[in-house]
């Protein structure tokens, strides 16, 4: 189902971080969210997660139900403290199917051990999550992403601070999930993988720069405009007022 953006502004405490924004996410597409620092990627990336409310214009989703929308914020913003195990994490991936207080079956145990196994982390299932690696937590959390089986993934810098060879098993199942008519969308920074990896971007500077083949979005003229934008910003941008209920 078509994800679309009609005019819309999201942001903060009345202060627009994405203004304006028009445009489809197709269904079945990979894409890539671009853009200077400070330029509005997570608030979108929230925005269609449902964290973010909009300040003007709309989200349609197509029909899409929340719980076939999955969400992996940025790892900085995930709590690890908590005392679980491998295989505790991965199964959150079951609560769509079995609610908060379902029961754990043979079989789901058994998602859980194909999903760790499908990551390269079935051998680490007993093991405390607060002792893996920056690589081994992010595998972990894919392999949550794989049992919540969502028809559309919103990734929030998904390779950022892991090592090249989990960076490259986890495109893999991105570009996987894309082969079965999933919708992924990914917030992302090194635009050499975006370019190997992400046939569509979408470029942000607070406003859509391009959006469209990843070829033709990041043509030198359209990153020199988003970099002209990013210097012309001010700290408190002008509010944008909600529509009345």
């Amino acid at each position: 189902m078509t994800i679309t953006l009609r005019n819309l502004s999201a942001g903060y405490e009345r202060h627009p971080a994405v203004h304006h924004v028009n445009g489809e996410f197709v269904p079945g597409s990979l894409t890539a969210i671009v853009g200077p620092n400070g330029g509005g990627k997570s608030t979108l990336l929230k925005a269609l997660a449902g964290f973010v409310r909009p300040m003007t214009g709309s989200i349609d989703f197509g029909g899409l139900k929340p719980r076939e929308i999955a969400y992996l914020p940025q790892q900085i913003d995930i709590d690890r403290s908590f005392p679980l195990s491998v295989a505790e994490v991965a199964a959150l991936g079951l609560w769509p199917k079995i609610g908060a207080f379902g029961g754990m079956t043979a079989a789901h145990r058994a998602e859980v051990s194909r999903a760790l196994g499908e990551v390269g982390m079935e051998l680490f299932a007993n093991r405390p999550i607060e002792a893996l690696s920056t690589g081994q937590w992010q595998r972990v959390l894919f392999a949550r992403l794989i049992i919540q089986n969502a028809r559309v993934i919103l990734l929030d810098e998904p390779f950022a601070a892991i090592d090249s060879r989990t960076a490259h098993d986890l495109t893999h199942i991105l570009q996987y999930w894309q082969s079965e008519g999933r919708t992924v969308i990914a917030v992302m920074h090194d635009l050499t993988s975006v370019r190997l990896h992400f046939p569509r971007a979408l470029l942000l500077a607070r406003e859509a720069v391009a959006w469209g083949s990843t070829a033709e979005v990041l043509k030198d003229e359209n990153l020199a405009r988003a970099q002209k934008l990013a210097e012309n910003w001010v700290e408190d941008p002008a509010a944008c007022e909600r529509p009345a209920a």
